[in-house]
C-alpha cells in the first residue's frame, strides 16, 4: 500500500464488514498488519482514529487540524509497521504513542510558526539587526512587552492568533464574540502593536 497516495476508509464498517473481519482480535490484527495486510490497516483505523482524533482535537483545539494529525497517525502506523513490538506493549498503546508524537510535531509547527511572526515583526519595526543572540532575545521580548500594553481584548485576539495559530473564524467560536467583533479587534491590535514597537525602537535610538 502506498501510504502517500491512499485514501484511508471513512466512516463506520458496515455488516458486511463486520462479518469478513473487522472484529478480528487485536493480536491477530497486529501480526496481520506487520506482514503488510492492508485490510488490517483498514481495521485499525475503523477501531482507533476515534480515539485518535479525540486526543489531537483535546491537544489542538482545532477539527480540521486533529483531521491532519489522524491522517498522519495513520499513515504513519502503516510506514513503520516493522517497527512493532507486541512483547513491548499492545498494537493501541503503539498508536496511542505515534498520535502523542504527531501532536507534539503539529504544537512544534505552531511554536515555529509564531516565531517566524515575531521574529518578522522585529526584523520590519525593529531593523534587520545582524548582531549577537543576547539582542534578538531582546527584540522578542520588546515585542512581547508591547503585546503586553494592549487592550485585553485585543491582547486576547492577538494571544489567540500568534500563540495558538487560530483563524479569526475559530477565535470567534472560541470566545463567543461575533465574526466582525473579532476582525475589528485584531485590525486595532495589529495597528496599536505596531505603533507600541515603534515606540520601543524611537526610545532605543535616543539612549
Amino acid at each position: 500500500m502506498n501510504a502517500q497516495s491512499s485514501t484511508l476508509p471513512a466512516g463506520p464498517p458496515g455488516a458486511a464488514a463486520e462479518a469478513s473481519g473487522w472484529t478480528v482480535p487485536d493480536e491477530e490484527l497486529a501480526l496481520g498488519l506487520v506482514a503488510g495486510d492492508e485490510e488490517c490497516l483498514a481495521v485499525a483505523y475503523h477501531r482507533w482514529s476515534p480515539l485518535v482524533h479525540t486526543l489531537a482535537r483535546r491537544s489542538l483545539g482545532d477539527a480540521k487540524e486533529a483531521e491532519d494529525v489522524t491522517q498522519q497517525v495513520f499513515i504513519g502506523v502503516w510506514r513503520g509497521r516493522r517497527g512493532y513490538r507486541p512483547e513491548r506493549g499492545t498494537l493501541a498503546g503503539w498508536i496511542v504513542g505515534i498520535t502523542r508524537r504527531k501532536i507534539a510535531d503539529a504544537l512544534l509547527a505552531r511554536t515555529r510558526r509564531f516565531e517566524l511572526v515575531v521574529s518578522a515583526g522585529s526584523r520590519l519595526v525593529l531593523g534587520d539587526r545582524t548582531g549577537d543572540r543576547t539582542e534578538q532575545a531582546l527584540d522578542r521580548v520588546v515585542v512581547r512587552a508591547a503585546l503586553a500594553e494592549l487592550p485585553s481584548a485585543q491582547q486576547r485576539v492577538l494571544r489567540l492568533t500568534f500563540y495558538e495559530d487560530l483563524s479569526q473564524t475559530q477565535i470567534a467560536e472560541r470566545t463567543g464574540w461575533p465574526l466582525g467583533t473579532v476582525k475589528s479587534h485584531a485590525r486595532r491590535g495589529l495597528y496599536r502593536l505596531r505603533r507600541g514597537l515603534e515606540f520601543a525602537f524611537d526610545a532605543e535610538t535616543v539612549r
